[in-house]
């Protein structure tokens, strides 16, 4: 009966995929191909995700939140809706891993980048409080939540397939190439909103300057979805499918193999995570907050501070494939836990500490984040990897960045910026312990 209704319906897309990869040409598709692939749609991932950001420090407060009795309150509120995508996101892989057994990966792919950049350049036409009222609020937190559905839905697969290619003793450098993506999409949001806001006054900015970064979105994500359908209509790609390798698994069964992997680690990264938006999105919102530095001007800081975070991206390839993956992301957490305590004082120490906060913590982040994603990858078997990495990355951003902003700013005002450190270096402290549990964990299941 349900062939007979599939039949009817035609032929579902997991076939028309299959037709496509047949009449593929027979060239292999080289590494550098899908890390290219890889790191375009990574970059126009984080490209949304920080647009969002910066908007929530520059625009949001003034636009979305003008009741707020000041300019801290409306900040910590735009950070309670920045934080609504990281909540929707795990609900999103749930949702778009059906589609994906179901219809196929290029059906969920299209359908995810499709919402991810609508939602983002839906922002763009969204009239502020003066003339919505709390229904632009509304909006405002719906688009945001399609977002993180969105990016649920994202998760292509191309990540793994790039790790299932890499040699024995590079898997450090080739986990490294993904993350690539996060500062080139921070660099390119950076840069708009710092030429916009340098360029206009502060009326025609919130007017209409802030919404041109918005635009851009979708057609970034246009040119991310044919980058990485035609890697996933190769035939490399689907017999990594046919052999299960690179197949979408029901999470039920994933978290009764795979429980203890996915929960130790999601904290494995934690400190990372932590410390990804504590240099992007936060310090940009004290500076804007509690000092005069101009917010272009940061931003620029800020465009050269993830020029250095790439530097160091590539270092941490390097350095995980001589050391080790485990112990070079515990050396990264004891930097982290002491660059704690460090960048407080240097954010106090007026316009050079906190550029050499922002370079300092580009580089240490560029280091750690490098091998985050390869760290929980290759937590799983082949057959597991993709969802299970999925669901791991998913709790790890939830539970490190997500809120990050928000608490480390309502800390850092209630308590002093010390607090901010030490939230910091709570993150520092539960990827170190998640690493020891990680290696008790791995003897207990030999």
């Amino acid at each position: 009966m349900n062939g007979a209704i599939q039949q009817s319906l035609g032929p579902s897309s997991s076939s028309m995929e299959r037709d496509a990869r047949r009449i593929h040409d027979d060239r292999p598709v080289s590494a550098g191909n899908i890390a290219i692939g890889v790191v375009i749609g990574r970059a126009a991932e984080f490209f949304d995700f920080f647009v969002f950001g910066i908007a929530s420090v520059v625009v949001f407060p003034q636009l979305f939140f003008p009741f707020a009795p000041d300019r801290l309150t409306a900040t910590l509120y735009s950070f309670a809706i920045f934080a609504l995508a990281f909540m929707a996101r795990p609900v999103g892989s749930l949702v778009f891993m059906a589609i994906d057994r179901t219809y196929g990966r290029g059906v969920k792919l299209t359908i995810a980048l499709f919402l991810l950049g609508g939602s983002t350049a839906s922002i763009a036409f969204l009239p502020g409080y003066a003339t919505l009222g709390g229904w632009s609020i509304l909006l405002l937190a719906v688009f945001r939540l399609g977002q993180g559905f969105a990016l649920g839905g994202a998760w292509d697969g191309l990540a793994s397939l790039l790790a299932l290619n890499a040699p024995q003793h590079h898997r450090g450098w080739y986990a490294m190439i993904p993350q690539l993506g996060a500062p080139l999409g921070f660099m390119l949001a950076s840069a708009l909103f710092a030429y916009f806001l340098a360029s206009l006054s502060q009326a025609d900015f919130l007017a209409w300057g802030w919404r041109y970064p918005f635009f851009v979105a979708f057609a970034i994500n246009v040119v991310a979805l044919f980058t990485r359908l035609r890697l996933v209509m190769t035939k490399e790609f689907g017999t990594l499918l046919d052999l299960h390798e690179l197949q979408a698994s029901r999470v039920t069964e994933v978290l009764r193999v795979n429980g203890g992997h996915v929960l130790v680690g999601a904290f494995v990264p934690l400190a990372s995570f932590a410390l990804f938006h504590l240099v992007t999105v936060f310090p940009l919102s004290w500076v804007e907050i509690y000092t005069d530095h101009g917010a272009s001007s940061f931003l620029m800081v800020q465009f050269l501070g993830a020029v250095c975070g790439i530097v160091a991206i590539v270092a941490s390839g390097l350095i995980a494939d001589r050391i080790g993956r485990r112990n070079h992301l515990g050396m990264c957490a004891v930097l982290i836990a002491i660059f704690s305590f460090v960048a407080p004082m240097l954010l106090q120490s007026g316009a050079t500490g906190r550029e050499m906060f922002v370079i300092v913590g580009f580089t240490i982040l560029g280091l750690s984040f490098g091998q985050a994603a390869g760290a929980v990858a290759s937590r799983f078997g082949r057959a597991y990897r993709y969802t299970g990495a999925a669901l791991t990355s998913d709790l790890s951003w939830l539970i490190g960045a997500g809120f990050a902003p928000l608490v480390a700013l309502g800390l850092t005002s209630r308590f002093g910026l010390a607090f901010a450190g030490y939230y910091l270096l709570s993150g520092a402290l539960c990827t170190i312990l998640a690493l020891i549990f990680s290696k008790t964990l791995e003897i207990n299941n030999e």
